[in-house]
């Protein structure tokens, strides 16, 4: 018996995927459940595992665009499972034939040089002074090596001087995951009204809590006490005091959500993937912190699902584990706002009227102007650096061993 293997739904709403890898050759036994390829929807990679065992069939190539419910390969279920190897070892080499020998080139003489070797001729020598190219940098193909008209037309100008390094270049096709990203990011440039507000955060309090408390933490816990459940605590309260930033556009309506599904940005093997903590205002430090240890290994190792990353009403995206200072970060569609964290540099600041040195981070919060006001989004950023600079009075309520189930 023959089985068909067709495309399954990843998710609502996707229609196409495109296979990104066949993980088996074409003629090769498989096992039911075995993984055989990995196909890319618009959301995520997926695996694609064996229906039945037996031999397979390819009926699509890697790179192809596949409609959800299109066979892409057959697997006989009635052959039988190979004993040892494949058997190409066993084929018997054929003599090798002896090909003719074949003469050499004849090589041919070398041009004489005469007095009119490299020269330019009148007209090849205007085009050269027009294209500021020296005549020595040029071969001539007229008679004696002279450089003709045509020479000059050809001759390129040289950008600079030539170091003898490589030049080459490859050309790959964009994912179907890395497409619809740029897609979505060019539409959130092109639709949305965006704006950027930035703060500076003195990191000093929480460097002080984590300092104290990490090693009790992850030894009760098990995951480490980081700065995203900081930051993700700091954004539920201040989504709590500014609800049109937990809003979004809806044809002629805003969706205000009561609840906060937040985004974390997370870099994985095929592209920026988006997973989202449900619910996120009824977690506490040890919950943040484990769920996003859960999402962040599903997404980097390919498993997360097209499910873990749909829907999130806030984004928080963190460029400084990359090193970087400060940005503008894109709003992820159709949410109308994303937080950016930056690297946490030790600057000059003034505290009690004095300079002092503290691990400062600069923070960015880019919004759309359509349905957030200015002062709603310097309201909310200045929320957030105020939560992070007092996080025992403001995020702990005064207990950080309660808060922190230690």
């Amino acid at each position: 018996m023959v089985l068909e293997m067709k495309v399954p739904s990843p998710g609502e709403s996707i229609t196409e995927v495109e296979i990104a890898e066949w993980l088996v050759e074409d003629g090769d036994y498989v096992e039911k459940d075995q993984a055989i390829a990995e196909v890319d929807s618009d959301k995520a990679t997926l695996e694609l595992p064996a229906e039945e065992s037996g031999i397979i069939t390819l009926k699509a190539e890697v790179g192809d665009a596949v409609a959800v419910g299109e066979v892409v390969c057959l697997i006989d279920t009635s052959a039988e499972k190979p004993e040892g190897s494949s058997g190409s070892s066993d084929k018997k080499e054929e003599p090798k034939k002896e090909e003719p020998k074949k003469e050499a080139p004849k090589k041919e003489e070398p041009k004489k040089e005469t007095y009119a070797s490299g020269t330019p001729s009148p007209a090849a020598k205007k085009i050269l002074d027009e294209k500021g190219v020296d005549p020595s940098s040029v071969s001539g193909s007229g008679k004696d090596g002279r450089i003709t008209k045509d020479d000059a037309v050809k001759a390129v100008p040289s950008m600079g001087t030539p170091t003898g390094g490589s030049r080459g270049e490859s050309r790959s096709k964009l994912s179907m995951l890395r497409r619809k990203v740029a897609e979505r990011l060019v539409s959130a440039k092109n639709e949305t009204a965006m704006l950027t507000t930035f703060n500076e955060v003195d990191m000093s309090a929480i460097f002080e809590l984590r300092s104290q408390y990490k090693e009790e933490f992850k030894n009760k816990h098990g995951v480490s006490l980081g700065f995203m459940s900081f930051f993700t605590k700091a954004v539920i309260r201040a989504l709590e005091m500014y609800p049109a930033v937990n809003s979004m556009i809806d044809g002629k309506e805003m969706i205000t959500y009561e609840f906060c599904d937040i985004s974390i940005a997370v870099s994985g093997p095929k592209g920026l993937m988006v997973p989202v903590i449900r619910n996120a205002e009824n977690l506490t430090f040890r919950g943040i912190e484990s769920e996003v240890k859960r999402l962040a290994i599903r997404a980097r190792e390919g498993e997360i699902t097209v499910d873990e990353m749909t829907g999130g009403t806030f984004t928080i995206t963190n460029g400084g584990v990359f090193g970087s200072m400060l940005s503008t970060p894109i709003i992820n569609p159709p949410q109308s706002a994303i937080l950016g964290m930056h690297n946490i540099v030790e600057r000059a600041i003034v505290r009690d009227g004095a300079i002092a040195i503290a691990p400062v981070m600069y923070v960015a919060l880019s919004y759309d102007h359509r349905i957030i006001d200015g002062k709603e989004s310097v309201g909310f950023l200045v929320a957030i650096k105020e939560a992070l600079e007092s996080p025992e009075e403001l995020l702990m309520d005064g207990n950080v061993k309660k808060a922190l189930e230690l």
